[in-house]
């Protein structure tokens, strides 16, 4: 039966890192949402939470749950559970373990925990690598708002989690630890006994076959 586990943890935890090592590893069988890809639009003000950053432009806030279109997010959840082949369903993003539609349907609850300064100093460099933003601004973003929706929103989540990942190791050692929860999820089933002379029936053990 097909399943989700719900992946949560900061700003630059190695959530996503971890989401998609899992995915790669069984790329046939596993689904992957990522909650970022599930914001408004940016150009719809009537829809969810804005704030005014620090260079003073009002923005949408990433920070918090919400500016989630969670209605999205229910229904790609459930049409990668109805996708043929799918055994798991990987929803990963700040507030995986947040949105009630996304914690109802987890079978299994992951929270990657990494201490803020390394989260922040990921943060700075992948903006400054990716968006040539500068840091000045990423850390004004987050002595203004960012640190503190992260409390608000996102840290007590971890309480609600199965498994607390370590954000700091590496990858491997993240799948090594998940594994074990999801392992079974993810097994191929067993091939069927068959019973001389009886076609398509598996047999359990202490029940008798009858032939028909």
């Amino acid at each position: 039966m097909t399943g989700v586990m719900a992946v949560s943890g900061g700003t630059a935890s190695g959530k996503s890192t971890l989401a998609e090592a899992l995915s790669l590893q069984c790329p046939e069988s596993v689904a992957l949402i990522h909650l970022d890809d599930y914001y408004v639009p940016a150009h719809d003000t009537l829809r969810g939470v804005w704030t005014v950053s620090a260079d003073g432009h009002t923005v949408l806030d990433w920070n918090h749950p919400g500016s989630i279109d969670e209605t999205a997010v229910t229904h790609a959840i459930d049409a990668a559970l109805r996708r043929p082949g799918v055994l798991l369903v990987v929803v990963e993003g700040l507030f995986a373990l947040s949105l009630p539609s996304v914690v109802r349907r987890a079978a299994w609850r992951v929270y990657v925990d990494t201490p803020d300064d390394i989260r922040l100093a990921r943060k700075i460099l992948r903006k400054i690598e990716m968006q040539r933003q500068d840091p000045r601004l990423s850390l004004r973003n987050y002595l203004q708002t960012g640190r503190d929706r992260h409390a608000a929103h996102v840290a007590p989540s971890r309480a609600a989690a199965d498994l607390v990942v370590d954000g700091t190791a590496s990858e491997a050692e993240m799948l090594a630890a998940v594994m074990p929860l999801i392992g079974q999820t993810l097994a191929p089933p067993p091939a069927p006994s068959r019973a001389r002379g009886v076609r398509g029936v598996t047999r359990t053990p202490g029940v008798p076959v009858f032939a028909l």
